[in-house]
């Protein structure tokens, strides 16, 4: 397989699984973590490493390195591997999806913002969603029954229960500091703002083809899904939050070895829900409208992405992220995209208007 963003969360667990079950990486493509690549580069022997910028080429331990984004392209399609995890972050992942799938390769994908922004191009056949959210939905799907509405959940991200009043003063350090888990800067500061949550709305629209789907939040990020049936009842999907179990279902297509410890029910005692608020959350307001206009969702990536970098650089304070985003799309409200090329431009546009 290809595995595109191998020092990230989902590239390590990735890696990880293939280890376990002895599946051979023939393409492996980081960033900038090159002490993390060198380590995974003494488990795994690819034919070709590819790396973000060409200056760090020589620091690594491989006799086949390139870099940039033409570079990955390429190698997807002359590779003759046939998944591709994109577990890229941003707007960057989403030409290789569009290569892997013209090149008729499976997509394992971690990468929402391919979704997000370009749902409407993209053949849903090729992708297997790694997020846990949507891989929950996929498990508890029934073709058998029908399906009134779908639920995912939130964690709340680092401020569900901070004081209001005091949102506009956080710091840096404290949006990152996530009561769950430990990812990427990027993803947990969608966390902390809930665009996160809308982005995997979004996808479900496209994965499921329906806008009858919600979020709620879950404070212990064990239920991950909710089907609710047209009969009344609902069905939900409980597992640890790790991201290995998708995972393995997006590489080997059937796991039959355990790969979590099971959830003791007894153990966990108690789960709490929280509605998702707008006086806490107030990128939620657009949530429904996100959902009907597939037109917006590149101008909220494009706006959420140049925010969250102005925040993390100290620019910005924690509330201006969603403000932002929802300038962005009041200003650019009558969008229309009929092309690829379309949202390249969408996409430049907003970023200038975003930094301001």
């Amino acid at each position: 397989m290809i595995v595109l963003g191998c020092t990230g969360s989902i590239g390590v667990n990735s890696l990880s699984i293939a280890k376990q079950f002895n599946l051979d990486i023939e393409i492996m493509v980081a960033g900038n973590n090159i002490e993390l690549l060198n380590t995974q580069l003494n488990e795994f022997s690819p034919k070709l490493v590819i790396i973000a910028s060409k200056d760090d080429i020589s620091k690594v331990n491989h006799k086949n390195v390139q870099s940039g984004q033409e570079a990955i392209l390429n190698a997807i399609e002359s590779s003759s591997s046939n998944l591709v995890v994109n577990a890229l972050v941003g707007f960057f992942g989403l030409q290789p999806t569009l290569k892997a799938i013209a090149c008729k390769k499976r997509v394992a994908l971690a990468n929402k913002e391919s979704l997000v922004v370009a749902g409407k191009f993209i053949d849903m056949s090729y992708i297997t969603p790694i997020d846990s959210e949507h891989f929950g939905l996929w498990y508890l799907m029934d073709k058998e029954k029908a399906v009134d509405s779908l639920t995912i959940t939130a964690s709340g991200g680092s401020f569900r229960d901070y004081p209001l009043d005091k949102l506009k003063d956080v710091t840096i350090k404290e949006a990152l500091n996530h009561p769950n888990w430990s990812m990427g800067n990027k993803i947990t500061i969608d966390s902390a703002t809930m665009t996160n949550k809308i982005f995997e709305l979004i996808e479900a629209k496209w994965l499921f083809d329906t806008t009858a789907c919600d979020a709620i939040i879950e404070t212990k990020s064990i239920i991950h899904a909710m089907i609710n049936f047209v009969d009344g009842s609902t069905t939900a999907h409980l597992a640890h939050a790790n991201m290995q179990l998708p995972i393995a279902y997006a590489i080997l297509g059937k796991v039959e070895t355990p790969i979590l410890k099971p959830i003791d029910l007894l153990e966990l005692q108690n789960l709490e829900f929280k509605k998702i608020e707008t006086s806490r959350y107030n990128i939620w307001e657009i949530k429904d409208e996100l959902l009907q206009n597939e037109n917006l969702g590149v101008v909220l990536n494009a706006a959420n992405e140049v925010a969250v970098a102005r925040f993390l650089s100290g620019d910005i304070g924690f509330l201006d992220i969603a403000d932002t985003s929802l300038k962005a799309l009041n200003y650019f409200n009558n969008v229309k995209i009929t092309s690829l090329d379309d949202i390249m431009e969408i996409d430049k546009q907003v970023r200038i208007f975003a930094n301001g």
